[in-house]
């Protein structure tokens, strides 16, 4: 059997922050040689461009896909088991996810016989509409047997599924879901406690602060409804991203000197040259003063200790 194996799953534009999670992955294990490390990108499955324009549901709205879109990737988490010839155990993850712990822990949870781990959305997506966050997932593959991500994806066009039941896990039996420790998917929040840290909010991705804004909000909030219908109105007069404004900077500095201290090491390892940081700040998916705010970015503690002194 192989071994197991971490998917990142990403696009061209998440593509430096896949790089970075993936030298944060075995930077912080104690044997990086125990686990695989593989990207699943939107590049390499043509069924993502074959669907280029067409109409799907999210959460019961039409909406055009889009993959220029910066979560254009979210169908590939579905892709692992598949991959791993549904035998084994694989970690699957977003591209903006940073190991401040050692992965293999997760990897070689008891998972108590479910054939996924993950932990619930916060707010009002977990409360009210029971959404799992599948952004991590522990899988046991062997019992995951009817996932084919591709084939799901063809089924969003065809109307036979919802794009967002499908990635909350409605659609599958709640009996093979186990509940993860929020630390293992940390949304925004960083202490001592936190293994897994995701940059979740799309509008403070520190690596993409002060460009304009390349991604697509909700349009439906049950909460406050008319909100949704003012987001879909502004889409269909003036533009997918008119008036979305650029990228703030994250309130958490500790979460940037994070992101920038590991940048920082994989440029000085070689794992990302400076030509590509160039290449990714031309295509407004680096912020422009990257340079000036790795010069100012002091040294992480050597691994496998959490690379930032923090309480909890």
């Amino acid at each position: 059997m192989a071994k197991p194996c971490v998917f990142i799953h990403t696009n061209h534009k998440q593509i430096l922050g896949a790089k970075v999670a993936r030298w944060a992955l075995k930077r912080q294990a104690a044997d990086p040689e125990a686990f695989d490390v593989a990207f699943i990108d939107t590049r390499d499955y043509p069924v993502f461009a074959e669907h280029e324009g067409q109409a799907y549901l999210r959460d019961g709205v039409e909406r055009v896909w889009l993959n220029e879109d910066l979560q254009s990737f979210t169908p590939l988490r579905f892709m692992p088991p598949k991959l791993m010839g549904y035998e084994g155990r694989a970690v699957v993850m977003d591209p903006d996810i940073f190991a401040l712990g050692d992965i293999t822990a997760l990897l070689e949870r008891d998972m108590g016989g479910k054939a996924i781990l993950c932990r619930k959305r916060s707010g009002p997506k977990g409360a009210i509409d029971k959404c799992w966050a599948s952004s991590v997932m522990l899988l046991d593959c062997a019992k995951l047997t009817h996932w084919d991500g591709e084939q799901g994806f063809r089924e969003l066009f065809a109307r036979t599924r919802d794009y967002s039941q499908w990635v909350c896990l409605k659609l599958e039996d709640p009996n093979t879901i186990g509940v993860l420790e929020p630390e293992w998917n940390d949304f925004d929040r960083l202490t001592s406690a936190t293994q897994l840290l995701h940059t979740t909010r799309r509008m403070t991705q520190p690596w993409k602060t002060g460009l304009p804004v390349d991604w697509r909000p909700a349009e439906r909030f049950r909460a406050f409804p008319p909100l949704g219908w003012l987001m879909r109105a502004r889409r269909k007069l003036f533009g997918e991203y008119a008036f979305l404004g650029n990228y703030r900077r994250h309130p958490d500095a500790n979460q940037e000197l994070l992101f920038f201290g590991l940048l920082k090491e994989c440029l000085a390892q070689g794992a990302i040259t400076e030509a590509e940081l160039r290449a990714e700040m031309a295509a407004n998916h680096l912020r422009h003063d990257a340079f000036e705010v790795l010069e100012r970015t002091p040294d992480l503690a050597p691994p496998p200790a959490p690379p930032l002194a923090l309480s909890a």
